[in-house]
């Protein structure tokens, strides 16, 4: 049954993915072409700058691919591809919490796992490192941004997992609900710690000698040497809006991928009991 349940969860986490994709294609796509736009322009006025202070103009490398393949087949491709991935973990995830978590149905504990799936992948990270457009970043900092990343979602998922264990320990002497809340609080308190441990983007060393200290990596207004700004810091508009887009379309990979696979899950486990109640008769 394994096995029928993993190819399930690579279907449906494909089609979550595609449903994504098609959402962040509509919504997102604008903003991540205006952050394009304003880097450009961005980088436009800094060669002007530099000229005039007799710099040398920086190179610019070769675009491997045009906006279009990126837009559609490059952006298409991947959020298909991590949708499979997501989908085959969920399964992974729901095949060793079946028959673990008390009398739930397949179709809710699909919808719980997706649910868990979401905060402890996305939504917390989230939290912390907001997903930012392109132009946003300094490049020598992405190795920095990346561990920050990985280590934000190691330690949502332990915590998100000792949470529900903790859960599990506390139900028989505490009842579910109350278990539930003093879980549940646990959780905010210790990802709490770690959110505060962890330095904000803006306070990387990198950011700091070039920039000074700020909260984030997102683009001051750029200065002339007489400090007149000539050209404007990132659109607020622009991150805000590609931030919850973002959200959204990890909202739809994770709640078509629970919605879908519960129904496909409870008929393939009701099934296979049938069998093998007939088997034992």
């Amino acid at each position: 049954m394994e096995k029928k349940l993993l190819l399930r969860g690579a279907l449906t986490g494909a089609f979550a993915g595609l449903l994504a994709f098609v959402f962040a294609r509509v919504f997102a796509e604008p903003q991540i072409q205006a952050a394009i736009d304003y880097e450009s322009g961005r980088d436009a006025a800094q060669a002007a700058l530099d000229q005039a202070a007799g710099q040398p103009a920086a190179e610019e490398g070769p675009e491997l691919f045009s906006r279009a393949v990126q837009a559609n087949v490059g952006i298409g491709a991947g959020m298909i591809l991590f949708g499979l991935a997501m989908g085959l973990l969920f399964t992974v995830v729901y095949t060793v919490c079946l028959g673990r978590v008390g009398q739930v149905r397949p179709r809710t504990l699909a919808l719980l796992v997706a649910g868990g799936g979401f905060l402890g992948l996305y939504l917390v990270p989230f939290l912390k490192y907001p997903a930012n457009p392109p132009s946003i970043g300094h490049p020598d900092t992405i190795g920095d941004r990346g561990g920050l990343y990985l280590i934000m979602v190691i330690g949502s998922l332990v915590f998100l997992a000792a949470a529900v264990w903790l859960g599990r320990r506390l139900a028989p002497r505490l009842g579910n609900w109350n278990a539930s809340l003093i879980a549940g609080a646990a959780f905010v308190i210790v990802i709490g710690i770690l959110m505060a441990v962890l330095p904000p983007l803006g306070h990387l060393s990198t950011n700091v000698a070039e920039y000074g200290v700020q909260a984030t990596e997102t683009p001051l207004p750029l200065k002339n040497p007489a400090g007149v700004i000539v050209y404007p810091g990132f659109p607020a508009d622009t991150l805000f809006d590609f931030r919850l887009n973002s959200v959204l379309a990890q909202v739809i990979l994770w709640g078509a991928l629970g919605l879908s696979f519960g129904p496909l899950a409870e008929r393939l486990i009701g099934r296979e009991r049938r069998a093998s109640a007939t088997q034992a008769a």
